[in-house]
């Protein structure tokens, strides 16, 4: 597959789940075709179809480029809003209330999957998978519920190794080891979750830092349930091993929201015995597919995030050279 080659043509499409319309944009390499495509899923929160997020600043996300790289290299691809988020996200939020689910997520990308097998252009054999962060877990779910559509492939970049309240205590008590009374304030964040696991209100402790009180609160807002309980307790390592397509892991070590060797060691030891699994370590790729070459004891939480979607940021190249080369030998 040659680089070379222009971005294609890019268009709107739509599907529906559960009576709400998801909102996505296709991406047709130049040339005749049939092409291979991946379906990109994006991170957690608020993040739209081009891994943007309005509470992070800038727009040169990562997955509207990395749609373009693909593009360049002949390979198709669909990425899209989750339902609740994006221009559409606002007037969508009254039907989603109280109805968010892990099952939910899964359907918006078999939608994904369903837009891009019925373009001519795509053989529906060879369509892959590239989610980011939490994005991994639906294209795993996705895989793994025996859809009617299979996926060539996936691609899992930076996923969590461990379950995602376990990375999220991790994230937290790094922050925490700075600050007087640091183990204290993780005392009183373990207890509010037990009890948020529990089933009961979490009730964080206002001596807790307000980002630290908004961060529990969040978990069991109306909207986020059921959502919020099952991910707590999702363990991609867990789910790997159950996998019987082609999957490449990237993490990078530039990464400070998942970790190389915390995360990534469950997720080989999961895949032990599995020659479907391969792995890629990029040195200078953060969690959103970017380069970063400062190093990293200059990388806070506050710098990192400025950087995810500045200006002058680009893709990491060692990631991306990785991923179409694998994506091009399953092609």
């Amino acid at each position: 597959m040659s680089e070379s080659g222009s971005v294609g043509e890019s268009s709107d499409v739509t599907w529906a789940v559960d009576s709400v319309t998801v909102y996505g944009t296709l991406v047709r390499p130049v040339g005749e075709g049939p092409f291979p495509a991946v379906v990109l899923a994006a991170g957690s929160g608020p993040t739209d179809r081009d891994w943007n997020s309005p509470m992070l600043p800038g727009s040169n996300g990562s997955g509207r480029l990395i749609a373009e790289r693909l593009a360049r290299a002949g390979i198709a691809s669909v990425r899209y809003d989750k339902r609740g988020i994006g221009v559409h996200g606002k007037e969508q939020l009254p039907a989603l209330l109280g109805k968010v689910s892990m099952a939910g997520f899964a359907e918006e990308f078999a939608g994904a999957v369903r837009v891009a097998a019925d373009q001519e252009f795509i053989r529906d054999d060879r369509i892959f998978a590239l989610g980011n962060s939490e994005g991994t877990l639906h294209a795993l779910n996705y895989q793994l519920g025996k859809p009617a559509i299979s996926l060539r492939g996936l691609v899992l970049v930076s996923p969590p190794g461990r379950s995602v309240g376990a990375v999220a205590r991790w994230q937290l008590a790094a922050q925490a080891a700075t600050v007087p009374e640091g183990d204290a304030m993780m005392a009183l964040y373990d207890a509010a979750v037990a009890r948020f696991q529990a089933g009961e209100p979490a009730a964080p402790d206002p001596a807790l830092p307000e980002g630290i009180r908004q961060l529990v609160a969040s978990l069991e807002t109306p909207f986020n349930l059921p959502f919020t309980r099952e991910l707590w307790v999702a363990d991609e390592s867990e789910l790997l091993g159950q996998v019987d397509v082609p999957v490449l892991i990237v993490i990078g070590d530039k990464d400070v929201q998942v970790d190389r060797v915390a995360d990534g060691g469950p997720l080989q030891r999961a895949a032990e015995g599995h020659s479907n699994v391969s792995f890629l370590f990029p040195e200078n790729m953060n969690h959103v597919l970017k380069q970063e070459l400062r190093p990293r004891a200059e990388l806070t939480p506050e710098a990192v995030a400025v950087s995810y979607s500045s200006p002058d940021t680009i893709l990491d190249p060692e990631a991306v050279a990785g991923i179409l080369a694998w994506l091009d030998d399953r092609s």
